[in-house]
């Protein structure tokens, strides 16, 4: 949480999917982030943004910071080049399999239907 480019990211999720997004404090997140001083626990980060892509717990036993699939996904791309090759191969798998189901083309541009 402490690099910029990785709350960038979590806004952007945000803004995609959380209707109840605070903007505004979004903003002083990412205009405080990067400096050697920054600190954010992921609580503060659910709290003042009104986060649902991060789930974080802390209990006696079981605590620890959660995060959806999707920036998962976006995650750890960014650590293992070899991990985002696969990702990327296996939606493409997929996809194929889909086209061959319900007998589609896809394509960048979308779903083009036969």
């Amino acid at each position: 949480m402490h690099n910029k480019e990785t709350l960038l990211h979590l806004g952007d999720w945000e803004e995609l999917n959380n209707k109840n997004f605070k903007l505004v404090e979004f903003n002083q997140f990412k205009n405080e982030a990067g400096r050697h001083a920054f600190t954010k626990l992921p609580q503060k980060w659910i709290r003042e943004i009104n986060a649902i892509g991060i789930i974080s717990k802390l209990r006696k036993y079981d605590d620890g910071t959660f995060v959806r699939s999707d920036i998962a996904f976006e995650f750890a791309s960014w650590i293992s080049s070899e991990f985002k090759l696969y990702l990327i191969k296996e939606f493409e798998r997929l996809k194929k399999n889909e086209n061959y189901q319900y007998k589609i083309e896809w394509n960048a541009n979308g779903i083009i239907k036969k």
